[in-house]
């Protein structure tokens, strides 16, 4: 059944065509974002084969986030806990895919905010578009910290200066600022980003590249790298969650999965179920190979970034952060429109202002609003040089794209079907619902309680 839900008097539904157009997240013929987010030209013919959908969500999930899977392995106690916890979470994460369909279905909407306005309502829809431009915001933070991070490594094997020795071009705000100026920037600014598609197929190549290396250095070390302690299980049941954020940051490809799934040949669920179980498991193997192998070979000792652990001399593993820079290059323009168009919808809707009506001032505000992003996510990246700090708080709130919109779209669809009697089959999916918006709320509420009391402690 289709929902044909009320936006109020002035979010109509005359609107929701160019909201849709505007706020248009994925397409299958789009550039891959790391993080979970794509952006594509525009919404063509429904062509995506099931093999199709299975590459591009499996490239929509994997990214720069795999960095951090080994010291995610290390803060839930091993490689056992670590391979459980992602089995278990796993479970609910194809879930929440199956339902985004479901729903996409029933209200007949593309996009992933645009499913949860029409399903949910304006109040959860606002607070999804507010969730996806803090999530991008985050995201983008997080990519500047990998490029210094990377680029103090390949800084260090090429300048061989005596230890102390210190020099302006060297330093690492310098180094991220002028790489993000000279190159993140320019990419950043036009209203249409397709033309980089090519360069982000290059980046997915390069995240395979990066887990290849793994755990070929945990097969075959290029120099003695013993690691100093292995844990084989959790310090604490309370420590097993702090790995949580990791693996919904790895994991969350949902704002992109209703695109792809509405650009399927058959949109249906269950071709669309074998879909994303496929991509899933994909990734899945991808994420357990690079956390095992990473975490084995460095121990409690790894860093948030697992590249950071391996020497500047290692010629693979400095290619592996040279194919990380160019995902990171790629993937913040991308992130960075999304949360940008976001915003401006919620401009205009505050306004009152139609697209069409507004075609003069855009270009002045989109720079405006560029500019103001870029400035802000640097000057937060400078100052903020560990990555796990920032991962904590946007994998808490992936949690909510994963587990508690998705829950509420299902509990308002189901709540919306007109039944004389409710069979048991009704009561098992609102209360599945009810547990996926309680374990959500509860991984963000404590992932972000955590990363607070701790940078507050410190």
């Amino acid at each position: 059944m289709s929902i044909n839900s009320d936006y109020g008097e002035e979010w109509g539904r005359s609107e929701a065509g160019e909201r849709a157009r505007l706020l248009q997240s994925p397409c299958v013929e789009t550039a891959v974002a790391a993080g979970g987010l794509k952006v594509g030209e525009g919404r063509g013919p429904a062509s995506t084969s099931v093999l199709g959908a299975v590459f591009i969500v499996v490239n929509a999930a994997l990214g720069a986030g795999l960095l951090n899977f080994p010291a995610a392995f290390s803060m839930a106690g091993g490689v056992g806990a670590g391979i459980a916890l992602q089995m278990c979470m796993l479970v609910f994460i194809i879930g929440g895919l199956v339902i985004l369909g479901y729903c996409s279905q029933a209200s007949n909407e593309s996009t992933y905010q645009e499913v949860v306005w029409a399903v949910c309502g304006r109040v959860p829809g606002v607070l999804c578009e507010v969730a996806i431009a803090v999530y991008t915001f985050g995201t983008c933070i997080a990519f500047l910290i990998i490029i210094g991070d990377q680029q103090d490594k390949i800084i260090a094997a090429l300048v061989k200066d005596p230890p102390g020795t210190e020099r302006w071009y060297t330093d690492r705000k310098f180094t991220i600022s002028l790489t993000a100026l000279l190159l993140i920037l320019p990419l950043s600014l036009p209203k249409e980003i397709g033309f980089q598609k090519y360069a982000s197929a290059l980046s997915v190549v390069g995240t395979w590249y990066v887990t290849a290396i793994i755990i070929i250095r945990y097969i075959w070390p290029d120099q003695a790298i013993s690691p100093e302690d292995i844990p084989t299980r959790p310090s604490s049941w309370m420590s097993v969650f702090n790995a949580m954020p990791t693996i919904c940051f790895g994991f969350q490809c949902h704002v992109s999965s209703v695109p792809v799934f509405n650009s399927m040949k058959r949109p249906e669920l269950k071709p669309w179920g074998a879909v994303v179980t496929a991509a899933m498991v994909i990734a899945l193997f991808v994420y357990i190979g690079t956390g095992v192998c990473g975490f084995l070979t460095f121990g409690s000792r790894v860093d948030q970034d697992v590249l950071m652990s391996y020497p500047s001399s290692d010629v693979p593993v400095a290619i592996a952060r040279a194919f990380i820079i160019l995902c990171v290059l790629t993937s913040y323009p991308i992130l960075h429109f999304c949360g940008r168009a976001v915003l401006e919808g919620l401009w205009l809707r505050f306004k009152g202002e139609a697209v069409e009506e507004d075609v003069g001032r855009e270009r002045r505000r989109r720079w405006a609003q560029t500019g103001t992003w870029f400035l802000s996510t640097l000057l937060l990246a400078l100052f903020i040089p560990d990555i796990g700090k920032v991962i904590s708080l946007i994998g808490g709130l992936a949690a909510c794209f994963i587990f508690v919109f998705p829950g509420l779209c299902l509990i308002h669809t189901k709540l919306s079907e007109i039944q004389e009697a409710r069979p048991a089959s009704w009561w098992v999916m609102v209360c599945y619902g009810v547990f996926m918006v309680v374990l959500g709320a509860f991984i963000f509420g404590q992932t972000t309680a955590n990363a607070v009391s701790t940078d507050l402690t410190k």
